[in-house]
């Protein structure tokens, strides 16, 4: 129970991030840079398997993964914390296409349907009639750029999945990797960085420190001992939480069209992940009596 509680809080930690975005006076660019920097810093500080930086094929994989980090900020100041997060949860929709030609691995008819229907619940994002506001200034723009972080973290995803297949591979070289990656591409952006007041700056490191670093800790230390299959259901607590947070503290609503699309791309995904088939786990020996 124990390590199902780091999944846990792995999931509500991730799930705080539009939120803490937004509540920042400075610019998407900033956040982008600032928080990939503090965080970087924080895994390689606590989590020893975050150094093993050598091979070319984990920093090819943190391209992807820098981009869906610069990406989803970006998103999260120009459209609703809702839309964002929702929108990049439709990396499966890409998915049918990136894993047979990358990865060789075909896909079965219950993947297609998933693939439509998360189709159609995308659709709504872009049919929303809502209205700029305060917080979402730009929901046109950041439900676009929020569609291609599905892309993006479809691709990570994949290069994960491809180092998972060498003896002894770790992800967090690739998030470590991926959060120097994304501080170098957005600083030319960010600059100046001079004048941040003490309220960005706490918002800041609780962005770098707990919502990215602390949440891979724990995510490493739950995913050991927790089934695969149950990781994945648990950390959907996430796309769930991120909405709610946000209204909580900004009073943001999403629109309806796009409620009813995150509706659908969260009851697609879930239904997709109860009904996946499961490996039957392995018997245990028995020592002879005596």
């Amino acid at each position: 129970m124990k390590y199902r509680f780091y999944v846990l809080a792995a999931a509500l930690l991730f799930s705080t991030g539009g939120a803490a975005i937004k509540a920042t006076a400075l610019s998407s660019w900033q956040v982008a840079c600032l928080r990939s920097l503090i965080a970087a810093l924080v895994l390689l500080t606590l989590l020893p398997e975050a150094r093993q930086l050598r091979s070319p094929r984990v920093w090819l994989a943190s391209l992807a993964y820098a981009s869906t980090l610069v990406l989803y900020v970006l998103a999260n100041k120009l459209t609703t914390a809702a839309n964002a997060i929702f929108l990049q949860a439709t990396a499966p929709f890409y998915l049918l296409v990136i894993g047979p030609l990358l990865l060789k691995e075909p896909n079965r008819l219950r993947d297609y349907v998933l693939g439509a229907v998360m189709a159609a619940g995308m659709a709504l994002f872009f049919l929303d009639p809502s209205g700029a506001s305060a917080l979402a200034p730009n929901p046109a723009l950041g439900n676009l750029l929020a569609a291609i972080t599905g892309f993006t973290w479809a691709l990570t995803v994949t290069a994960l999945r491809s180092l998972s297949k060498q003896a002894g591979a770790s992800s967090l070289p690739v998030v470590s990797a991926g959060n120097l990656v994304a501080f170098a591409a957005s600083l030319p952006f960010a600059i100046p960085l001079g004048g941040i007041g003490a309220a960005d700056a706490a918002t800041l490191l609780y962005l770098g420190v707990i919502q990215i670093g602390l949440a891979y800790f724990c995510i490493t230390q739950g995913v050991k001992h927790v089934p695969a299959f149950e990781a994945s259901v648990l950390i959907l607590l996430e796309p769930a939480m991120n909405p709610v947070w946000t209204y909580l503290l900004h009073g943001e609503r999403p629109g309806a069209f796009s409620l009813a699309g995150g509706i659908v791309i969260m009851g697609a995904t879930v239904a997709h992940t109860l009904t996946a088939p499961r490996a039957a786990p392995p018997q245990t020996r028995q020592s002879p009596p005596g």
